[in-house]
């Protein structure tokens, strides 16, 4: 049997804190939905032998620009959302090593040395190496940044050929225009960075747009919630949206 080729040898997903919730229920962090995100990820590793790490939001817990539009601190707002990624890291967790068998660490820009380690970079890298699946949270550790530019910088730190935006709205790539909206609207295959500013696009934050186009670091961009696109998209299959 021939050995799996995968585009990407060591990537970084992008993962929503939405995602993990059920759009059918009210539970902030829908256990099924959980487990099937981590089924896929663990096909994906121990199929295609990559190094994954996932940064995960925290949006469906908290948003620091919600509690910023109703008076709060921003900065105070951001952490209160930094310490909800928490919550979803170790959630993915779980589902990965008691359901999956598959190796994780969770690693935090925010020290909380009794639930997870420390962001360091070298460690990071040499979990990847060691076929553990690694999962960021808390973002960088500062407020007003996202967690899609956060994304962006632990891939260009950790040396991934990719930063994968998995996407859970119904949306699977880049769009001329909101296709929700305009259901004339065609999807991109592949597009530039610069074109993604220059029609205000809003795939990602825009800091996080620059940060990738400024360290060669493509962006493929994908319906997370269709079975078998994460593999699909490691693997190189024609899937979402490249932007390079």
């Amino acid at each position: 049997m021939a050995e799996p080729d995968p585009r990407w040898r060591r990537a970084v997903l992008k993962l929503s804190g939405e995602a993990l919730a059920s759009s059918a229920s009210d539970e902030t962090i829908d256990a099924s939905t959980v487990r099937r995100l981590a089924a896929e990820i663990a096909q994906s590793v121990c199929e295609l032998g990559v190094e994954l790490a996932v940064m995960i939001g925290g949006g469906n817990i908290w948003r620091g620009t919600t509690g910023a539009g109703e008076g709060m601190d921003r900065a105070a707002s951001d952490m209160m959302g930094m310490l909800g990624t928490a919550i979803n890291a170790l959630a993915l967790q779980d589902a990965l090593e008691r359901g999956e068998g598959v190796e994780t660490r969770v690693l935090s820009g925010i020290a909380m040395a009794e639930v997870c380690e420390p962001y360091i970079r070298r460690r990071a890298i040499r979990h990847l190496e060691k076929g553990n699946v690694v999962i960021f949270a808390a973002g960088m550790g500062n407020p007003f940044f996202t967690t899609d530019t956060a994304a962006a910088l632990r891939a260009a730190e950790i040396g991934a050929q990719v930063l994968l935006k998995g996407t859970h709205s119904g949306v699977d790539g880049v769009y001329s225009a909101d296709p929700r909206l305009h259901p004339d609207a065609s999807r991109y295959e592949e597009v530039t960075f610069g074109e993604v500013v220059a029609r205000d696009l809003r795939v990602m934050d825009l800091t996080a747009i620059t940060f990738c186009q400024d360290n060669n670091l493509p962006i493929l961009v994908f319906d997370l919630m269709v079975e078998g696109n994460v593999r699909g998209a490691l693997a190189g299959e024609r899937i979402g949206t490249l932007i390079r």
